[in-house]
């Protein structure tokens, strides 16, 4: 059975939704029959600030906390949805630590984490003000998954800003509804 991990990057106060969930939420919607999804919010999680040691110790101990929840959640998933709107024309900074933590996960004695992520899809939803402004962020989600060895399954994009904005993003809404849609 598929299972999605919707991983949120916002960083709207809680209680608020920001544009990227709502059109992430919309796909969402028409996920296969049968299809488990999760979705937790980074920014309300507690990451370490990932230490790069691969040059000295090597290794990396097994992580705790969130973040022992965040790699548990991605290895039970299936396809990882990255829900990020664009901040500075670049990543939100709760998916860069998550992603940096992934440089930790891959040397992990006996986690194998990079070929148990190569067996999982990467679909990213974002918004922003302009497509042509999201494109570098995109271009790096594309570039890990293809350094993990994950399919890159392509993103969804909606306009973006004032909250609901996405709403009149006739376009984004439309293709909300194929995003998931088997190729």
């Amino acid at each position: 059975m598929k299972h999605y991990l919707f991983l949120n990057a916002s960083t709207r106060e809680p209680g608020h939704v920001g544009n990227t969930e709502t059109l992430a939420r919309r796909a969402a919607l028409a996920l296969p029959a049968g299809a488990a999804q999760t979705w937790l919010s980074l920014a309300g999680l507690d990451l370490p600030s990932f230490v790069d040691r691969r040059h000295t110790a090597g290794t990396y101990e097994m992580p705790e906390g969130d973040a022992k929840r965040v790699l548990d959640a991605l290895l039970d998933a299936t396809d990882i949805v990255l829900v990020s709107p664009v901040y500075w024309f670049s990543v939100p900074s709760p998916l860069k630590l998550c992603l940096d933590q992934w440089s930790a996960w891959l040397r992990v004695p006996g986690l194998d984490f990079k070929a148990r992520m190569a067996q999982k899809r990467l679909w990213v939803v974002a918004t922003s003000g302009d497509r042509a402004k999201a494109q570098p962020m995109l271009d790096s989600y594309r570039l890990c998954a293809e350094f993990i060895g994950m399919p890159w399954m392509g993103a969804l994009w909606g306009k973006g800003g004032a909250p609901e904005a996405v709403l009149a993003d006739d376009e984004a809404l439309a293709a909300a509804g194929r995003f998931f849609a088997p190729a």
